[in-house]
């Protein structure tokens, strides 16, 4: 039977008390997560030979996910993803927000400058499932609107790890929702050379070319020929380097979902012998190979360019922009829901 215990984290620098949930199951898979952020700290999984390692890179402490720049296990939101210009019109208002991409001063990414990754998140224990709740108050990083997001992990014993999203706003507000989770299969530690021995599917025609700043060009364009097509089991290393790619694989990925549950992509391991798949009900995929890592993290463990991967079940990036784009403004008396699962398991060939 899964089920869900607690204890103490430490405490944040400003003295908040951080809470850190241990969720099992009766197959020796464990995933943790604090309340600061919401982040998944560790996911313990078996590979072939029954040893259990963690395959989800992070750091020691509270220390070093207060420092986090790259959002690792995180939750991220209001708004997921680029803005370009940090600006937005809406029913007549320019919004300006709190432009604090890295990459360009300009633009806004995965929340601003204190986003959802950054604040302490009501919790508790809803039997075998935990429970996270934050408010976030009308014009918090410039956004309109009071916001009342709830997310809902649960692990079952099928080594599934599901994530629930709901959310609710006072006034009309762009909502766009996910987990920053990176996963290794062969260990968190274990580095880029076996990131490129991972073989992946993603089940996409098409994805979204990208200008250097990661803002798409309004372009949906077929993977046919080009690195993106990972329709087939392919290989991460044999793509990887294409010269066609700018910084490895940050590539949004559009699914064929109907507003159901749906497979989306299955990464696989032949060293370990693990796997894990991602079921969306959401319209994309951020692949996203790591470029920018390069943070000591557990066990002293040195998470370099290439160390691990994202899966990010989302909306279209900078779709404020992008009218054709599926819809990311959600208005009064409207519920926004999301429901993404890892499912983990071992290959039996």
């Amino acid at each position: 039977m899964p089920r869900v215990t607690q204890d103490s984290y430490g405490q944040t620098t400003d003295g908040s008390e951080v809470t850190r949930f241990t969720l099992t199951n009766n197959n020796n898979v464990v995933v943790r997560i604090i309340n600061y952020g919401g982040t998944i700290t560790e996911i313990r999984v078996p590979d072939k030979e029954g040893k259990v390692e963690d395959i989800c890179p992070g750091f020691e402490d509270i220390e070093g996910y207060q420092a986090n720049p790259i959002y690792m296990g995180a939750l991220v939101g209001r708004v997921a993803d680029r803005i370009a210009g940090a600006t937005f019109d809406l029913d007549g208002t320019t919004y300006n927000l709190n432009a604090n991409d890295i990459q360009e001063a300009n633009n806004y990414v995965h929340g601003g400058t204190k986003g959802f990754d950054k604040m302490m998140w009501e919790a508790f224990i809803d039997g075998s499932k935990l429970v996270l709740k934050y408010v976030s108050p009308d014009g918090e990083e410039n956004f309109p609107g009071e916001v009342t997001a709830v997310v809902t992990y649960e692990l079952d014993d099928d080594n599934g790890l599901t994530l629930e999203y709901t959310a609710t706003t006072t006034k009309t507000t762009p909502i766009n929702l996910t987990n920053h989770v990176y996963f290794n299969l062969a260990g968190h530690g274990a580095g880029a050379a076996e990131l490129e021995n991972h073989v992946g599917r993603v089940k996409a025609d098409t994805y979204l070319p990208m200008d250097s700043l990661y803002i798409p060009t309004g372009e949906i364009r077929d993977v046919t020929c080009q690195p993106q097509d990972f329709r087939t089991p392919t290989r991460i290393g044999d793509r990887l380097h294409d010269p066609k790619l700018d910084r490895g694989f940050t590539c949004n990925y559009n699914l064929q979902v109907t507003g159901n549950k749906e497979f989306a992509a299955r990464f696989e391991h032949p060293g370990s012998g693990r796997y894990f798949e991602c079921w969306t009900t959401e319209p994309a995929l951020m692949f996203y190979t790591g470029y920018w890592l390069n943070n000591r993290g557990k066990g002293g463990a040195m998470y370099g360019r290439y160390s691990a991967f994202c899966l990010e079940a989302q909306h279209y990036p900078d779709s404020v922009h992008n009218p054709k784009f599926p819809n990311t403004f959600l208005r009064p008396g409207e519920t926004y829901r999301q429901s993404t699962t890892y499912r983990f398991g071992v290959m039996t060939s």
